[in-house]
């Protein structure tokens, strides 16, 4: 059990707690069992990227509601690695209709990342450095080579891959429009 795995889970149960959802509730609605949400909630399991983007899309909030106590700087973060993508957050930018969270992404060549889908309304918009990109919706993805820009509604299963030998460098900008109660 780390520290971190702690903090992500009191502000999951918070969070859950704040909007009246069971357990099992939240569970059913992220697509994980129970027992994984429970071990999350209690700091013993170590989240994935795609189990806390499961559960974060399930209560409507940014990814950043979990990992990132509110008002922290973005360098205190709780990192969470992916299958294939390492997401550092540099910036999270509040507006009054929406949350922007801008992060360097890497992308590991041999493996698919498959994200669930976010709240609705959530936009994804990467630009590529160096390497080449599959990413978007899991049925119509799209490619990016350094330089170029793709972007997508995040509210379906998306996924993120690697093209040929080389790793992906890009940036990462998310946006959640704000879920009104």
């Amino acid at each position: 059990m780390d520290g971190r795995d702690t903090e992500i889970g009191s502000r999951l149960r918070r969070l859950r707690e704040a909007r009246g959802i069971s357990l099992s509730a939240l569970a059913r609605s992220a697509g994980i069992g129970k027992a994984t949400l429970s071990g999350l909630e209690l700091g013993t399991r170590n989240p994935t990227l795609e189990t806390l983007y499961a559960v974060a899309g399930a209560l409507g909030v940014p990814l950043t509601a979990l990992v990132l106590e509110p008002g922290a700087p973005p360098a205190e973060a709780v990192h969470v690695p992916g299958a294939a993508v390492t997401a550092t957050l540099l910036e999270v930018f509040e507006e009054p209709t929406a949350t922007f969270e801008l992060l360097r992404m890497r992308v590991r060549p041999g493996v698919v990342q498959h994200s669930p889908p976010h709240a609705p309304g959530v936009t994804e918009h990467v630009t590529v450095y160096a390497g080449v990109l599959r990413a978007g919706p899991a049925d119509v993805p799209l490619l990016a080579a350094p330089g170029e820009h793709i972007s997508w509604q995040a509210d379906v299963p998306h996924i993120y891959c690697a093209v040929g030998p080389d790793e992906v460098l890009a940036t990462l900008l998310i946006r959640s429009p704000r879920q009104t109660q």
